[in-house]
Formats: C-alpha cells, sequence, structure tokens
C-alpha cells in the first residue's frame, strides 16, 4: 500500500511538472508574439504625452523612427522574467482545480488569481520600463527599476499598487477565458466536422483539435475575455505607473471616474483595437502551445507523463 502511494504520489508530482513547463513555455512564446503591440498598448492606455493623439501603427511607426525595432522590445525582459512563472502557475493551477472541482469556470478564475498574486511585482516593473520613451531615463533595468519602487513608493505596497484591480479583472477574465476555450474545444471535437480533429497522440480512443483550429478556439476565448475586462485594465495600468501618469489615483472607482469625466466611455476603452490585436493572438498561442506542449512531453517521457489529465 505505502509502495501504490508513493508512485501515486510521485506521477502527481510528474503530471504537475508536465503542466508547469508546459504553461511557462507557452506563456513566453504568447508574449514574445505580441510584445510589440503590448508597448504600444501601455503607451495609449496611460495617454503619454507623445502618443496621446496617435493611434496604434502610427504609434509603432513612432517607437520605430525615435527608438529603433529593438525599442518595441522595451520592457520585454522584464516580461519574460515574470511570464514563465505567470504561466506555468496559472496552467498548473487550473488543471488542478479543474481535476478537484470539475468547474471550469472556477478554475479558471482560481488560476489567474494565483498567477497575478505571484507574479505581479514584475508586471508592475515591465510597465515602468515600457512607458519609458527615448531621452527618459528614470529606470535602469529591472533590479533598479525594483530598488526604486520598494524603497521610494512603500516597499511591497508600492510593487503591489494596481493588484486590486488586476485581481477584480482577473476573476472574469480568466474564469471566462478558460470555460470559453474548453467548452468551444469540447463542442468542436463532440459535433465539429471531423476535418477540425486529429487522433490523439497520447489517449488511445480520443481526438485532439488540429493547430489551426485549436488556435481559433484559444482566439475566441480571449476575445470574449478581454472585452469583459477592459475597463479594469485601463486602470490597472494607470496604477501601475502612478506618477508618471497626471491625476492618478490609488483608488479603483477614482481612476474610473477620472478617465470617464475626461474622454468619456471611450476613455474606458482607449487602446481596444490593439488589446485584440494583442489578446486574441496571445490567447490562441498560449493555449496552442500548452496543448501542444503536454503531448510533446507525454510521447517523449512516457515513463514519467503518460496517463496525465
Amino acid at each position: 500500500m505505502m509502495r501504490e502511494s508513493s508512485q501515486e504520489t510521485s506521477h502527481e508530482g510528474a503530471i504537475l511538472l508536465r503542466n508547469f513547463i508546459s504553461g511557462g513555455v507557452a506563456g513566453c512564446c504568447a508574449k514574445s508574439v505580441i510584445a510589440p503591440l503590448d508597448r504600444i498598448k501601455i503607451l495609449l492606455q496611460a495617454r503619454h504625452k507623445h502618443f496621446q493623439n496617435l493611434g496604434v501603427w502610427s504609434s509603432l511607426n513612432e517607437v520605430v523612427m525615435q527608438e529603433g525595432y529593438l525599442a518595441l522590445y522595451k520592457g520585454n525582459g522584464a516580461m519574460m522574467v515574470r511570464i514563465f512563472p505567470y504561466g506555468a502557475i496559472q496552467f498548473v493551477t487550473y488543471e488542478w482545480c479543474k481535476e478537484k472541482t470539475q468547474n471550469k469556470l472556477l478554475s479558471g478564475s482560481l488560476a489567474g488569481l494565483a498567477a497575478v498574486i505571484c507574479t505581479y511585482p514584475l508586471d508592475m516593473i515591465r510597465a515602468r520600463l515600457a512607458y519609458q520613451h527615448i531621452g527618459e531615463r528614470r529606470y535602469r533595468g529591472i533590479i533598479h527599476t525594483f530598488r526604486k519602487i520598494y524603497y521610494q513608493e512603500g516597499q511591497f505596497k508600492g510593487l503591489y499598487r494596481g493588484v486590486t484591480p488586476t485581481l477584480l479583472g482577473m476573476i472574469p477574465y480568466a474564469g471566462t477565458a478558460f470555460y470559453t476555450y474548453e467548452m468551444t474545444k469540447v463542442f468542436l471535437l463532440t459535433r465539429g466536422p471531423p476535418m477540425l480533429s486529429k487522433p490523439s497522440p497520447t489517449e488511445p480512443g480520443e481526438r485532439v483539435l488540429i493547430i489551426p483550429a485549436n488556435l481559433c478556439v484559444g482566439g475566441v476565448a480571449g476575445a470574449i475575455a478581454q472585452t469583459i475586462t477592459y475597463p479594469l485594465d485601463v486602470v490597472r495600468r494607470i496604477m501601475q505607473l502612478g506618477t508618471m501618469v497626471p491625476h492618478a489615483s490609488n483608488y479603483i472607482l477614482q481612476n474610473l471616474m477620472t478617465v470617464y469625466n475626461e474622454q468619456g466611455v471611450r476613455g474606458l476603452y482607449r487602446g481596444l483595437t490593439i488589446n485584440y490585436l494583442r489578446a486574441i493572438p496571445a490567447a490562441a498561442v498560449s493555449f496552442t502551445v500548452f496543448e501542444k506542449m503536454k503531448q510533446f512531453l507525454t510521447v517523449s517521457f512516457p515513463s514519467h507523463f503518460a496517463h496525465g489529465s
């Protein structure tokens, strides 16, 4: 009995490791694909003085002309440091909660909350670095940014500035994204055209979506989730940037009212176009890479990862 229990525990640990690796790789791939659009989104959301009258494409051209192509990836080092554990924690938590609760919506929400709480300071640092324009050298890198925020803005309170609207937005966002993805995937596998799926390489008798179908399902999930939660995303970014943004407040409702009074409803959705351009491919790549990484690890290391959920 003890030996069987030990083997079961070891196997569960292997499955967690597989999901951790798959989730981390999925997150890095997704964010690398949309890194340039992510930076432009930050500049537009917080109305940087050099970009407040520009659109998405003109902002991209402005960054390239003024700072060069590599500037489109400014702050992406901090993003990669953050996104591997973020993606890993999110997918591990989701898979574990889904198995224990059988509730996809709740599991997605809990997965998003866990990932945000563990990695939020790195998101804060990334936003500060990405917001800087050429000639602005308030922050010189990840470590320097961390130290300045920690010592000048209230230590951990400063590093978690804006975390409340992030958490409030993550509950419907992650829950909706995971739920939509799972339900749409199940629908296509059970009722969709056979051409959209193929036999599973890891589970005999089961089928999995082909890559193009998986990308489409992930993109739809991301688009729906982003639409629901976007105003809170705007507030989160403003709170993260702090004194870099005029009239920024420490209170969610005050920031919402400030944006609404100055710009109307349109202001609460400023940058939504670019958010669609980044959220759809990011979700598509993230979900698809996670699925394919799980299959790859299970096939390549069957003694460790076979028969995982």
